[in-house]
């Protein structure tokens, strides 16, 4: 069960610059004393024993900087628990803990996208230190956190939600790229082919005939006005050309 005490409400309102993690570490005595470790460096922690629960409430990503894993979880492996965050859009850099610092462990975390595989043994301030550097690196390739605004809607990319007046619209990854390719290119008429290939990925065929993909793009969008809507009948930001695509109405949102 996720740490309840360690939250990151406080730290929005005190310190801002602080580095927010989210913790996955089935070891509580270990989590506990780096958590407090972590608090005297300025480090702010959400813990969370259960890889269950942290993917069940994957909200807290929006204000978190990095996930830290450990290498080993309960019934999961870091590495299938890594796989599963990207699953679900969460595009947070990833750093790995491990009692056992293998190579192959240490190849095959950045193989599959890690960005540090830190041994427990290292200390924290050498964990600090990485984690900051991960930031860093973060911030200069525009991964970690931050809102892309079109009026009442906002944007979340590194943890692919979008949020109409403040409240979650629920949208799957797919939908989520298809609505951030017409946000960001906004007043501009999209192509059915490249929405498809935002919702699938490119060069991916569907359907019937040579433009099948058709119908799966109107059935899409369809679902995503429909998210909007529950929200907001009035809705009409998201506009359709004849047999050519669709565009994102700033006059309409």
């Amino acid at each position: 069960m996720a740490d309840q005490s360690s939250s990151f409400d406080a730290v929005q309102s005190s310190d801002r610059e602080a580095i927010r993690i989210l913790l996955v570490e089935d070891d509580q005595d270990y989590a506990d004393v780096l958590i407090a470790e972590l608090a005297e460096r300025g480090v702010n922690v959400r813990h969370f024993a259960d890889r269950r629960e942290f993917l069940r409430t994957l909200d807290h990503a929006i204000d978190a900087h990095v996930i830290v894993l450990d290498w080993h979880v309960l019934r999961m492996s870091g590495i299938d628990l890594l796989a599963a965050i990207r699953r679900r859009g969460i595009k947070l850099p990833v750093v790995f803990l491990t009692g056992q610092n293998l190579i192959q462990h240490e190849i095959e975390a950045f193989e599959r996208g890690a960005m540090d595989f830190i041994e427990k043994s290292r200390g924290v301030e050498t964990l600090v230190m990485r984690l900051k550097l991960v930031v860093m690196s973060a911030a200069r390739d525009q991964v970690g956190t931050g809102c892309t605004a079109q009026g009442r809607l906002s944007l979340y990319r590194h943890v692919s939600r979008a949020l109409w007046d403040g409240i979650d619209l629920r949208l799957t990854v797919g939908e989520y790229n298809v609505v951030e390719l017409l946000v960001l290119n906004a007043d501009n008429f999209i192509s059915y082919r490249a929405i498809y290939d935002a919702l699938r990925s490119p060069g991916f065929v569907s359907g019937h005939g040579v433009e099948g993909y058709r119908a799966n793009v109107r059935s899409a969008l369809k679902r995503v006005r429909n998210k909007f809507r529950a929200l907001d009948p009035d809705f009409n930001a998201i506009e359709s050309y004849m047999a050519f695509g669709y565009r994102w109405n700033t006059g309409g949102d």
